[in-house]
């Protein structure tokens, strides 16, 4: 604001009202002397020699410890005041780095007081030197740290809590996710099979989920998915998928018609409540003898393809294009496509927590295409072969893997004297 000259004046004037009214206002209050804050101030004061004797101390700290100043001054030390752990990381640590450093301060302390209780304190210690330089007292500060510490313990308890429930948690995740997972593969001649499951997180129950079964006059049926969402709420999607897949092929083992069948149970399911969906492959193995290995028919429901890595070093993916998620609409169209495994190929399927893991900082994904380039390097390989090299691949994507991702590898091993898997790595 602008002061006018012929303003001067009367802003002198206002000036010297507000200065009379105020004065008698500060004069009302209680003169606070040096000495009564010095004695009544909300925290501890002390001083001592250079030896720690006690040469003076507040009123303060005489109540907190239930001493009478005649019992402290000129007759003990400060380490006297302390718990016997205090004293000595008081000798070891507190005043030889106090007599390096001139001050120390926020370390935590016991005091003991006259009753035989504790009192945690917040101790802050200075040096005074003469005018020469010579240490000739030290000058003590201390907090009451009881609430400090209340907060403190209280703090790790709910700590040590919470990481019981997570641990209860976890036991409880891992626990269900074993029993959507089966423990043992099916055991099927001339085939040999390879999975593994890899967990993202410990904490989080994932929706992936497969199988390997037996189906009557010498057939089986298997399977890869992944559910919509983590947690107990996809568990209940991954049973229910499991054990539908299971049940509908027993009675038609058709693979579009087993997803379809699928496909009916989660819209009965679920209808009313927030969609719950998922991607499914579904195939259908039958010993074939025209090609000494096996006739594979896969139906795809919206999941990622399957790959086969062929004996001459071959890898090819298998789309199913047209396929669509399952859970989603009433009358979801499934594809099929067929193919023979022959004597040293491998069919792999796995789940999109491969190719969505994060490579770099910039959060660029693995891929489709970097999967199929891995698996041509990698072919031909056992499915132990298969499934090893890729879990490898994932432990080195770290923290870039979000999402958990299950394989599954089936392959039909080479003949006597014919061409041997690669034994490097891709």
């Amino acid at each position: 604001m602008t002061v006018h000259p012929d303003d001067e004046g009367a802003g002198g004037a206002s000036t010297e009202g507000d200065q009379e009214q105020e004065e008698p206002l500060f004069s009302a209050l209680p003169q606070d002397s040096a000495e009564d804050l010095y004695e009544n101030a909300p925290c501890g004061y002390l001083s001592t020699l250079m030896d720690g004797r006690i040469v003076k101390v507040n009123g303060t700290l005489l109540k907190w410890l239930g001493h009478r100043r005649e019992e402290l001054v000129g007759r003990r030390h400060f380490s006297d005041l302390l718990t016997i752990g205090g004293r000595l990381y008081h000798e070891t640590h507190f005043s030889p780095l106090l007599r390096m450093q001139g001050e120390v301060s926020g370390i935590a302390l016991e005091l003991k007081a006259a009753d035989g209780s504790r009192l945690p304190v917040l101790v802050t210690s200075t040096v005074k030197l003469g005018p020469d330089g010579e240490a000739l007292l030290i000058r003590t500060t201390l907090l009451d740290a009881r609430d400090r510490r209340t907060y403190e313990r209280e703090l790790l308890r709910a700590r040590q809590e919470a990481e019981h429930e997570r641990a209860r948690l976890h036991r409880l995740a891992t626990t269900l996710q074993r029993t959507l997972i089966p423990p043992v593969l099916e055991s099927v001649p001339g085939l040999d099979v390879a999975a593994r499951y890899h967990f993202a997180s410990s904490d989080e129950l994932g929706g992936d989920f497969y199988d390997l079964f037996p189906l009557a006059a010498g057939r089986w049926g298997f399977f890869m998915g992944d559910v919509r969402g983590k947690g107990a709420s996809a568990a209940v999607v991954t049973s229910l998928a499991r054990y539908t897949l299971r049940a509908a092929a027993v009675s038609n083992p058709v693979p579009a018609t087993v997803l379809a069948n699928l496909n009916t149970a989660l819209n009965r399911e679920f209808q009313e409540d927030e969609p719950r969906f998922c991607t499914v492959l579904f195939g259908l193995l039958t010993p074939a003898r025209e090609c000494a290995g096996f006739h594979v028919v896969l139906a795809g429901g919206g999941h990622p393809p399957a790959l086969l890595l062929r004996a001459d070093g071959s890898a090819e993916p298998l789309p199913t294009p047209g396929g669509q998620l399952v859970g989603v609409v009433e009358d979801a169209q499934f594809t099929t496509v067929t193919v023979d495994l022959r004597p040293g190929d491998t069919l792999l399927l796995y789940t999109d927590g491969l190719t969505e893991a994060r490579t770099t900082a910039d959060g660029e994904r693995y891929g489709d295409e970097a999967l199929l380039a891995f698996t041509r390097d990698l072919a031909p390989a056992s499915a132990a072969r298969t499934v090893e090299a890729l879990a490898v691949l994932l432990d080195s994507f770290g923290e870039g893997l979000d999402d958990d991702t299950a394989l599954l590898a089936m392959g039909v091993p080479p003949p006597l004297g014919g061409a041997a898997e690669k034994t490097g790595g891709p």
